[in-house]
C-alpha cells in the first residue's frame, strides 16, 4: 500500500511516504537472503497451519518432523554450524533464520529450536572435536534427532541442583547415569516422546566419591525405534498448545555409557578416574558452560518479537477493513482505526515492536561477534547474557500482551481458529517459561547491575551477591555500573538545572533518554541501599534478597527498556534522511513516551515528572498514534510477514 504523501492533518502535519520494500530491508539487516530462504519455506509448507488443527496429536508430530527435516535438506535451520560439518558458519545467520521461522507454525518452530538449538548447540559448544566428527554431520542434516535433557520435574531453573547422578565406574572406564527419584526425572524435554535418539542429559558427576558439579553426557535413549535399556520415556501428552513437539518424560536405570560420552570442553575424566578441568572454580566453571547455551534465549528472544509481529499485522489490517458505528457519518460506519481508542490500543504496541526488533538487532551483533571471536572475552560474555536474558523476558512477555490486545481488537472473529489467534495465543504462552523463566532472568540481569559483571560475576549466587553489594558504599555500586553521570550530563543539555525534565521538548531524544537513565540509576541506587541496610542491620542474606524482589525486577526492567530505547534511537539517526525515517522517528517518540506515561505514577513519586508535563506527554502519545494511523498498514506489511502465514481470511481478506 502506498502513503499518500501530500496526506494533511488538521494541524498541518504531512504524512511521509514509507518505501515499504526499502524499509523491509532496513529490518531485515544483513540477513535479506537468509530470511527471503525462510519465507520462501514458510509459503511452501504452509498447509502445515491448517494441518495443525486437522490432524491428530500423532499424526501432527510426524508432520512437523517431517518438515523439520525438509527443512534442513535447504540450509536455514544449520546456519550456525561449522561448514566442515554442512552448516553455514554464521551465528548471526542462524538467529535471523529462527525469527523469521516465528511467522509460522510454532510447533515447527519448537522442534528446530530443540533440535538445532539446544540438542546441536550442546554438542557444538559444549563437547570437542570427537563428538563433532560423530554427531554433527548427521544432525545438522536431522538424520540423527536429539534431545536437551536438563529440565527436571523438582528443579526447573535452579540446575546447579538438578538430581540425576553420573557416577564414573574407572574399571569399565563407563558413567552410570541414574534418576534416583521421582523429582530428578527428566520432563518436558522436547524430541523425547518419539523422535529423539540420544540426549545431550545434564548430570551431577560423581568420580571417586565426590561430586564435582553438573556435566553433559551424550546418552543414546533409543535404540531400533524403541527406549534403549535402562531408560523410561513417558509422553507428557496434550499440553495448551506447541502439540507437533512431542515432550516427555526421561528416567534412567544404571543407564551406562563411555567415558567419551561426556562433554568434555571444559572439564574431563581420565580413565583412571581423575577429574580434570581448566577451570579450577566449581561455580566458574558451571556457569561458562551454561554461558555457552545463551544462543537459546537470544533466540526465543526473537521468535516472541516477530509472533507479535504476526497477531499485529492482522489486527491492523482488520482495523482498517471493519467498519463499525456512524461516528463521523450519517451514511457510512467508521473503520476501527480511525478511533481514538482504537489507535491507542495497537499503534503504541506496533512502536514497541519495532523498538524491540532493534534491540534485538544489537544482541544478534553481540553474539555473533562473540561466538565467532570477533569479541569473545569474560566481560563480553558477560555483558551478551545478561543482555539475553533481559531481552527475552521482555520479548515475550510483550508477545503474550500483543497476542491478546490483537486477539480483543478483532472481537468475535479473532475467537475463531481459522484466524490464527487461537494457535498464537496457545503456542506462544510457553515462551514466558521456556529459556528460563522471565522472573528468573530479570533477577540476572540485575545481579548484574549490581556487580558490574565483575570477575566475582560467575562465583555469586543471589546471597553472595547481597553480601557482595553490602561490601560497596552505594555510591561505589552505581559508578561501577554503566551510569551516565545523568545530572551532570542534563544540566549541561538544558539550562536551568533541576527544571531539565520541564524545559526539554518531548520530542528529543536525548530527553527521553534521560528519563529513562535517570529512573533506571534511581532505581539502581535505592536497591542497593535497601541491600546494605538489611545487611547493616545482621538480618539473613536470604531474608534481605527476598524482600527486596519486586525492586530487583524493577530495577532490571528499566534497564532493559533504556537498552531498548537507545537501541532505536540509534538506528533512527543512522538512517538517510526521507520518508522511512520520519516514520520511524514517529515510532520512536511513540514507544519513548508511552513507556514514560506508563510509569508516569513513578516518575512523578520521584519528582521528574510534573501533573502538567504528565497530561502533556499523554496529549502528545495520543497525537503521535493520529499521525501513525495513515503509516499503520505499511509499516507492519514492512516486516515482511508473508500474506500466506496470516491465515485470517476474515480479517485481512
Amino acid at each position: 500500500m502506498a502513503t499518500d504523501a501530500t496526506q494533511t492533518s488538521e494541524s498541518g502535519w504531512t504524512q511521509p511516504e514509507i518505501d515499504v520494500p526499502a524499509l523491509t530491508e532496513v529490518l531485515d539487516g544483513g540477513y535479506s537472503e537468509i530470511r527471503d530462504l525462510v519465507r520462501t519455506n514458510l509459503v511452501r509448507y504452509a498447509s502445515v497451519l491448517e494441518e495443525a488443527d486437522a490432524l491428530g496429536v500423532d499424526a501432527f508430530r510426524e508432520r512437523v518432523r517431517e518438515l523439520v527435516v525438509e527443512m534442513a535438506a535447504t540450509g536455514q535451520t544449520g546456519m550456525g554450524f561449522p561448514r566442515e560439518y554442512g552448516g553455514g558458519g554464521d551465528v548471526g545467520a542462524s538467529i535471523a533464520a529462527f525469527e523469521t521461522l516465528a511467522f509460522g507454525d510454532l510447533s515447527v518452530l519448537v522442534k528446530v529450536g530443540v533440535q538445532f538449538g539446544l540438542f546441536g548447540g550442546a554438542i557444538l559448544h559444549l563437547g570437542t572435536e570427537r563428538h563433532h566428527e560423530r554427531y554433527l554431520p548427521d544432525l545438522v542434516s536431522g538424520r540423527l534427532m536429539g534431545c536437551f535433557a536438563m529440565t527436571e520435574t523438582g528443579h526447573g531453573s535452579n540446575v546447579q541442583a538438578l538430581g540425576t547422578v553420573a557416577r564414573y565406574d574407572p574399571d569399565a572406564e563407563e558413567f552410570v547415569i541414574t534418576t534416583p527419584g521421582d523429582e530428578a526425572r527428566k520432563d518436558y524435554i522436547g524430541n523425547a516422546a518419539r523422535h529423539g535418539e540420544l540426549a545431550v542429559v545434564f548430570a551431577q558427576l560423581e568420580v571417586g566419591g565426590r561430586f564435582e558439579g553438573v556435566h553433559a553426557f551424550v546418552v543414546p535413549i533409543r535404540v531400533g525405534g524403541e527406549p534403549a535399556p535402562g531408560v523410561s520415556i513417558e509422553d507428557d501428552g496434550r499440553k495448551m498448545g506447541l502439540n507437533g513437539v512431542d515432550n516427555g518424560r526421561i528416567r534412567f536405570d544404571g543407564v551406562r555409557v563411555p567415558r567419551e560420552a561426556l562433554l568434555n570442553r571444559f572439564a574431563d575424566v581420565t580413565p583412571e578416574g581423575v577429574y580434570e578441568s581448566s577451570i579450577e572454580n566449581p561455580h566458574r566453571r558451571f556457569f561458562t558452560m551454561l554461558g555457552t547455551l545463551v544462543q537459546g534465549r537470544v533466540s526465543v528472544a526473537g521468535a516472541g518479537i516477530n509472533v507479535a509481529k504476526v497477531a499485529l499485522a492482522i489486527a491492523v489490517k482488520y482495523s482498517v477493513r471493519r467498519r463499525q458505528f456512524e461516528a463521523e457519518s450519517d451514511t457510512q460506519e467508521q473503520l476501527l482505526l480511525d478511533y481514538g481508542l482504537h489507535q491507542r490500543r495497537l499503534l503504541p504496541l506496533v512502536a514497541r515492536t519495532y523498538a524491540l526488533h532493534f534491540a534485538q538487532d544489537v544482541l544478534r551483533k553481540q553474539l555473533h561477534d562473540v561466538f565467532s571471536g570477533i569479541e569473545d572475552d569474560p566481560q563480553a560474555r558477560r555483558l551478551l547474557e545478561a543482555r539475553a536474558a533481559g531481552t527475552k523476558a521482555l520479548g515475550t512477555w510483550h508477545a503474550t500482551r500483543v497476542v491478546q490486545e490483537c486477539r480483543e481488537a478483532c472481537g468475535g472473529a479473532g475467537y475463531l481458529s481459522v484466524n490464527r489467534f487461537a494457535a498464537l495465543k496457545a503456542d506462544s504462552d510457553i515462551f514466558t517459561t521456556f529459556e528460563g523463566d522471565n522472573h528468573v532472568l530479570l533477577q540476572l540481569v540485575a545481579k548484574g547491575l549490581l556487580t558490574h559483571y565483575a570477575s566475582e560475576f560467575e562465583d555469586l549466587d543471589q546471597l553472595g551477591m547481597v553480601r557482595y553489594v553490602a561490601g560497596f558504599a552505594v555510591e561505589t555500586v552505581i559508578e561501577k555500573t554503566s551510569a551516565h553521570k545523568l545530572l551532570e550530563r542534563v544540566r549541561d543539555l538544558v539550562p536551568g538545572g533541576d527544571d531539565w525534565d520541564r524545559e526539554a521538548g518531548l520530542l528529543d531524544p536525548e530527553y527521553q533518554l534521560a528519563m529513562l537513565r535517570f529512573r533506571e540509576e534511581h532505581m539502581l541506587a535505592g536497591l542497593a541501599r535497601r541491600l546494605k541496610r538489611g545487611i547493616a542491620q545482621k538480618r539473613n542474606a536470604g531474608v534481605v534478597f527476598s524482600r527486596v524482589q519486586d525492586h530487583v525486577i524493577a530495577v532490571a526492567r528499566a534497564h532493559v527498556e533504556r537498552l531498548v530505547l537507545e537501541a532505536f534511537v540509534d538506528k533512527v539517526k543512522a538512517l538517510p534522511e526521507g520518508g522511512n525515517k520520519t516514520a520511524l522517528n514517529l515510532l520512536c517518540d511513540l514507544f519513548a513516551l508511552s513507556t514514560i506515561e506508563g510509569d508516569r505514577a513513578w516518575f512523578m513519586e520521584h519528582g521528574r515528572l510534573t501533573v502538567q508535563r504528565s497530561k502533556a506527554i499523554s496529549r502528545e502519545v495520543n497525537a503521535l498514534c493520529r499521525k501513525v494511523r495513515p503509516l499503520a498498514v505499511d509499516l507492519v506489511d514492512a516486516w515482511g510477514v508473508p500474506p500466506e502465514m496470516l491465515r485470517a481470511p476474515d480479517l485481512v481478506g
